[in-house]
This record gives structure tokens, C-alpha cells and sequence, in this order.
């Protein structure tokens, strides 16, 4: 009697996950924690409209959902200015990640991301057997000219970029990604990862024609619209990529009930500007906890603030096993020098009042 048999590239990867989860972490401890301030979720909910409009869907959750996703797709180019065959929808960002590596790498293909950027991009890069180029952070923001230079030198099919970034929450003028596009070598796409681009500044999305073949947009309603439990994202990119993922995507990956929800979500502008400001409440709370416990709070434009530790990435892996252990889930970037950082996502009072206790005691502790 024999199992599968494996190719030599799925054989060779570790079997691995590129997030350990809180449910995880939780069952571990033998209780929940006190703040969810790890995942970047948006604590504050999705649109009173979308609970609704998800609500209501329950009851026609037999059918399967629209392969075509003709009336999220409108929505999505109304708001983008573009026209529907410009949209995809997806499962999420990771899923259309996985979608376009899929559609664009062969084994050995030279893909170019940030050391320490987004790790479920290389999961999926990875997983498909290209080749992963990675240049470091410069003064704690991806460095877009290094990763062109490095696609040039490795003639590499893919660049990823997030803008704003995670974990650093740095971000990048939307005019000087536009500029660099023209530096960007001959068969070489950009897939610029825009997860948290409702909550940057004013300029930070560039102006791109829809039809330049030379970058994919990413984006999603998991942050600031508040539906990671949907799992519904979006790629905008012109017309003839848009229909390549034809040939690949999963036509019946999308659950109706998340498509209703993101649908209305798009509706309630106000919901979305009360999230805005809630987040930008909270970043500035992070700081001035951080700030408290003489610490220093990185600028962000997303819904998270990177937290500088002050020391090596030893110590803050202590920081961060003693928040913990006090009940309260962060995360950390990997890789150094911004390794000595801790990563604490935008949450609801109470959620601040937990790490104003907590993380004194941690920091006691990390260094006791």
C-alpha cells in the first residue's frame, strides 16, 4: 500500500505555514487573550450596512456565488475609475498573490521582494519553485530602487512592493512609484500591494493608467473596511492580465456572503471615514504608551505601529513573549535590524488600557 507521490518540488519544501495564528497561541495558554493587537485586523468592524447585507444573504447560501462577480466588479471600478474588465475579485490578497505567481512564475524564475516584506508572497513563490531575490529595507521602508535594480540584474518576472509597508508601516509618495515604473525592466510586472492604502496619507496611491501592463494593484476589504473573515480582495491591472487569471483562477473560490458584505461596505463612506479616525486615535495611544514606557513608535500609515525596542531582536522577542504572556497578541517583523521592533495593531480603548498594563510588566520581565 503506497501514499501520494510527490513531485520533487512540493518533496524538497518544509511543511510550514507562514503565520502561527492567536487561536493557535490561545489553545496553547489554555485561555483567550485580552487584546487581539497581532493580526492587523480592523477591531473596529465592517459596516453596519455589510452585517446586514451578509445577514441577509445567509438564507441564499445554497447557491454558489456569481463566477463572474458582475456587481462587486462594477462597484470595485466605479470606485477605482476604471472599467470592470480592469477587476478581479478574489480570495483576498493572499489568494490573488498566489493567483499571479501562479500565472507568471515557472520553476526557477527570479521573483524580487523585500527581506523581512510580506512572507505569505514568498510562501506562494515558494510553493510554485521560483527563485526569491531579496534586497533589505533602507532606514525602515522598502527600498523601491534597489528592488528594480535587483530585478534588472536577475531579470526577474516579478517585483513586490507594499505600499503602505507591513510590518513597518512605512510608505512611499504614490508620484515616485509612478516615476519608477519607468525604470522597471522589460518583462518585469510590479504587484504593488496596497492592503492599508485607505488609511495613508493624501498621494501615497500613484496615478497609473489601468492599461499599464507594467503593474498589478492589489487591495481588500480585510483592513480598513473590516472583513478579514470574508476573505475578499481585488486586482486592478489592464485588461489583457485581468483575463489571463481566467485560465487559472479558481472560478467558484468566493463565498456570497462575503461579496454581499463588501458590496454594501463600499456603499457606507461614513463607516469607512469613522474607522480612519478611530485607527489614527489608537496609533496615536500606541505611541504615547511607547512613549511612556521610553519607547518609540514608528510613523505609520496603516493600522498598525511598528514599535521600536531600543535594542537587538533578542530583546524584543522577550518583550514580545512576555506580552504574551500577560494576554495580549502582537507580532514582530523577522528580520534584522527590524527585528528590534514589536508590532502593535490599532484597537478599541479597552484594548489600550490592557497593553498600558501589560507592557510595562513585559518590558520588566525582558529585561530581568
Amino acid at each position: 500500500m503506497t501514499g501520494p507521490r510527490y513531485p520533487s518540488l512540493i518533496a524538497s519544501l518544509p511543511e510550514t505555514v507562514p503565520f502561527v495564528g492567536p487561536e493557535l497561541q490561545e489553545r496553547a495558554m489554555g485561555r483567550p487573550f485580552e487584546a487581539r493587537l497581532g493580526a492587523n485586523e480592523n477591531v473596529f468592524g465592517p459596516s453596519p450596512y455589510a452585517v446586514a447585507a451578509m445577514q441577509d444573504e445567509a438564507a441564499e447560501i445554497w447557491k454558489y456565488g456569481d463566477p463572474s462577480h458582475r456587481d462587486l466588479k462594477n462597484a470595485v471600478a466605479a470606485q477605482m475609475g476604471v472599467t470592470p474588465d480592469n477587476v478581479l475579485i478574489g480570495e483576498g490578497i493572499d489568494g490573488l498573490l498566489g493567483y499571479a505567481v501562479r500565472l507568471m512564475v515557472e520553476q526557477g524564475d527570479a521573483v524580487v521582494t523585500s527581506d523581512g516584506a510580506y512572507p505569505t508572497f514568498n510562501y506562494h513563490v515558494t510553493g510554485f519553485g521560483g527563485a526569491l531575490h531579496k534586497v533589505p529595507y533602507r532606514e525602515d521602508a522598502e527600498d523601491l530602487p534597489a528592488l528594480i535594480a535587483k530585478a534588472a540584474e536577475v531579470d526577474a518576472k516579478i517585483v513586490y512592493f507594499a505600499n503602505p509597508d507591513n510590518p513597518m508601516g512605512s510608505w512611499t509618495s504614490g508620484a515616485d512609484i509612478a516615476k519608477a515604473l519607468d525604470t522597471l525592466p522589460e518583462g518585469c510586472v510590479l504587484l504593488l500591494d496596497e492592503a492599508y492604502i485607505e488609511f495613508a496619507p493624501q498621494g501615497t496611491a500613484p496615478e497609473i493608467d489601468p492599461e499599464d501592463p507594467r503593474v498589478l494593484r492589489f487591495r481588500t476589504f480585510s483592513k480598513a473596511y473590516g472583513m478579514a473573515g470574508a476573505r475578499v480582495g481585488y486586482v486592478t491591472g489592464c485588461k489583457a492580465t485581468i483575463k489571463a487569471f481566467d485560465k487559472i483562477r479558481n472560478h467558484f473560490g468566493m463565498n456570497r456572503i462575503g461579496m454581499a458584505g463588501a458590496l454594501a461596505a463600499l456603499t457606507d463612506t461614513g463607516w469607512l471615514e469613522e474607522v480612519i479616525r478611530l485607527v489614527d486615535a489608537s496609533r496615536r495611544e500606541i505611541g504615547r504608551i511607547a512613549e511612556a514606557n521610553g519607547l518609540k513608535a514608528l510613523p505609520s500609515a496603516t493600522n498598525f505601529v511598528a514599535v521600536d525596542c531600543g535594542r537587538d531582536g533578542d530583546f524584543a522577542r522577550k518583550v514580545l513573549a512576555a506580552l504574551i504572556e500577560e494576554g495580549v497578541f502582537v507580532r514582530m517583523p523577522f528580520v534584522a535590524p527590524q527585528d528590534r521592533c514589536i508590532r502593535i495593531s490599532a484597537g478599541r480603548p479597552e484594548d489600550m488600557a490592557v497593553l498600558a498594563r501589560a507592557l510595562p510588566r513585559a518590558l520588566a520581565k525582558a529585561r530581568g
